[in-house]
């Protein structure tokens, strides 16, 4: 399975040519660049493709047609989103314009996102908290793209990857640490922060999904020092697959002939809908009192 997401990875580029326009059929909400700040509850989608919605299916140049699970949960919240996630996103280039990127910057120069920004996703969301002090929810999913970088470097090698793998992972702590602080210190956020766990593509798959298990298990524990919550992606998805296969259980979407046949590594409505009830589970279980502070 690592080899099938280096795969990817590889032909990203080449088959960003072959986009076809799909219809969705859950109706998206908006996200707006500026906000509402008069809105009592704003509420801030940060991440990576997974928040961002990206298909492959889908013509890049109407961003409007991808719905991230960032959407579904602020509509069963009645709160105001922007999305401010980028397809390819790594916590490097979340902090920085020049630091580990796995195709956000690709993106931004040739694509629009759901908010349009100059600066990397750390500072707008430093920013945008600071302009917009009824922010009662923070989402985040980054990290896989750290790992697909690594995966490539690797050219599909398991044993290099498991070799890498605690370097990275030590990055992905700092990483995370750094955008947390800017988030709770610097913009002084006290209220809740949600970081969504990654699923693995094939439970049955156990080398890859204990490397996700890995991955996961920063997340969790940087997310959890810096007073935040976890919605649990990885579990929703085991629990919702067909022995374990997300392709299987339609979680992630199907890909026609001329894209390869199979599954996307990206979830499908059904996947995306998974996941936003993982946050929402999270969000409602709070219930106002995940609000905290490092």
């Amino acid at each position: 399975m690592l080899r099938s997401h280096v795969r990817w990875i590889v032909s990203a580029v080449a088959v960003i040519t072959l986009l076809l326009t799909a219809f969705v059929a859950v109706p998206a909400l908006r996200a707006s660049a500026a906000g509402d700040p008069s809105r009592e509850q704003d509420y801030l989608a940060l991440g990576d493709s997974v928040a961002f919605g990206y298909s492959p299916l889908l013509d890049p140049h109407r961003e409007a047609n991808f719905i991230g699970y960032p959407s579904p949960v602020a509509t069963a919240l009645d709160e105001h989103l922007t999305n401010a996630a980028c397809p390819g996103e790594a916590t490097g280039g979340f902090i920085s314009l020049t630091g580990t990127d796995n195709g956000c910057r690709f993106y931004r120069a040739n694509f629009s996102l759901h908010t349009g920004y100059s600066t990397d996703q750390l500072a707008y969301a430093v920013q945008f908290i600071e302009s917009h002090p009824h922010t009662r929810l923070i989402s985040i999913d980054i990290g896989a793209n750290d790992l697909f970088v690594l995966q490539h470097q690797c050219g599909g090698s398991v044993s290099c990857v498991q070799a890498h793998l605690p370097g990275l992972l030590a990055t992905v702590s700092a990483n995370l640490d750094t955008i947390y602080g800017a988030i709770r210190n610097t913009a002084k956020y006290t209220h809740q922060l949600v970081a969504l766990t990654y699923y693995s593509l094939n439970y049955g798959d156990q080398v890859t999904t204990a490397v996700i298990g890995q991955l996961n298990a920063v997340i969790i524990s940087r997310t959890l020092a810096w007073g935040g919550a976890i919605a649990d992606g990885f579990g929703a998805f085991a629990a919702a697959s067909h022995n374990g296969d997300t392709c299987a259980a339609g979680l992630r979407i199907a890909l026609p002939p001329p894209l390869g046949g199979g599954c996307d590594i990206h979830p499908s409505v059904a996947g995306r809908n998974v996941l936003a009830a993982a946050v929402l589970a999270v969000v409602r279980h709070n219930n106002g009192q995940g609000d905290g502070n490092h």
